[in-house]
């Protein structure tokens, strides 16, 4: 089976804002905090099993690591800082324990070298094109599937190249009225997958976009 490039709880406003205009050490997605108020920091974070009580809410959550060799992931969800790497000793959000343990790809004008952790994360830092950076990817994760893991800037780029396979949309029911938009610039994409939707007693909407059989690329 072709291993495939999956989203996972990319969590969305009822407008379609995804993160705020800008990222700092003190807002990792910007002015956009409002939207992680349904959730605790694990969650955050990507949890990779479903915990008691087992929810529909969690239950999806709890995708996110199964069946997962390698991520993708933009520079702004590694850190706030841009241009140049300053040698501040910035190693992520996560501090020593990554969650991810497999190889990250992180999308960079400013490649540098790796950065490796014991629990089996090693972050690359590549400046590629979608579908060189997916290419590597896979290549990592041995067969298995490869997790696009955002900022809403790096998916929509995905979209458009149409490398998406697998997309996992949490809306939560609040409105932002300003930020980045998942979708922006992305007219008739939802064309290409079939689409359902399951809202939780939590009030999240989750909804799970598979790629049509024929709008896959091998």
């Amino acid at each position: 089976m072709t291993a495939r490039a999956r989203v996972h709880n990319l969590i969305v406003s009822l407008d379609g804002f995804s993160a705020g205009e800008y990222v700092t050490l003190e807002q990792p997605i910007g002015d956009a905090q409002r939207l992680f108020s349904f959730f605790d920091g694990r969650v955050i974070h990507g949890v990779d099993k479903a915990e008691v009580p087992i929810t529909v809410d969690r239950s999806l959550f709890a995708l996110w690591g199964q069946g997962i060799g390698a991520e993708i992931m933009g520079r702004k969800k590694f850190g706030p800082q841009t241009g140049q790497w300053p040698d501040d000793g910035w190693q992520g959000w996560w501090g020593d324990e990554p969650p991810f343990a497999t190889p990250v790809f992180v999308l960079t004008h400013y490649p540098r070298p790796p950065l490796e952790f014991a629990n089996g994360t090693t972050f690359h830092f590549i400046d590629a094109t979608p579908q060189e950076a997916l290419r590597q990817a896979k290549e990592a994760a041995g067969g298995l599937d490869v997790r696009l893991g955002g900022g809403p800037s790096s998916v929509r780029q995905f979209l458009q190249a149409g490398l998406v396979d697998f997309l996992h949309l949490v809306v939560v029911p609040i409105t932002l009225g300003r930020g980045v938009r998942l979708l922006e610039g992305c007219e008739g994409i939802s064309d290409g997958y079939d689409i359902e939707t399951v809202t939780s007693a939590t009030g999240l909407t989750h909804q799970l976009w598979n790629r049509r059989a024929q709008s896959a690329q091998s």
